[in-house]
């Protein structure tokens, strides 16, 4: 049985070059179903922009391969956290990010959907996404990395299984 993303909007910022001036973004709302329906695509959903392991080698790790998940039928590849559009757009500046899509879960809205928003008040973070990747396929679940011990404010960050390397074994196997 598969299951399906949750069905949120999320608030996203976009470059519109008609506004004119030193900011010229305005604010998009984009559904799940902008995101997912009729495609191919992976979700990288990461606890939080700027921290150690999200961006020193989960990000880059899928960045550097994502020419080979185009060569395996991806769409897209978005990397989700439960920060603002403003935030998301700054990290992946910060780290060169040119290929990866932000995905600003601000509210938290797609995380709570999926089961994945977990306590971090032990870090003085509020709630976050547990970290793991996902394939979805038109707007269906079809493989999930989700870490080992989701649990509210769980004393270690497990980055062993949702990486870049074990979704393209796995999308080189299917």
């Amino acid at each position: 049985m598969t299951v399906n993303v949750p069905d949120v909007i999320f608030k996203t910022r976009v470059r519109d070059e008609s506004l004119g001036g030193d900011n010229p973004f305005r604010w998009q709302d984009v559904s799940s179903s902008d995101i997912f329906s009729g495609k191919t695509v992976v979700i990288v959903a990461l606890p939080g922009a700027f921290t150690p392991t999200c961006s020193n080698t989960h990000l880059p790790g899928y960045e550097a391969k994502y020419q080979a998940f185009i060569d395996q039928g991806i769409d897209d590849i978005y990397c989700l956290s439960v920060n603002d559009a403003f935030t998301m757009f700054q990290w992946g500046k910060h780290l060169g990010i040119s290929h990866i899509k932000m995905l600003p879960d601000g509210n938290g809205d797609f995380s709570r959907g999926m089961g994945m928003l977990v306590k971090k008040e032990n870090l003085g973070f509020g709630y976050r996404s547990w970290r793991y990747a996902m394939l979805v396929e038109d707007g269906k679940i079809i493989k999930l990395f989700s870490e080992p011990g989701k649990a509210d404010n769980h004393p270690e960050d497990p980055f062993t299984i949702s990486a870049a390397d074990n979704m393209l074994a796995y999308l080189q196997q299917a």
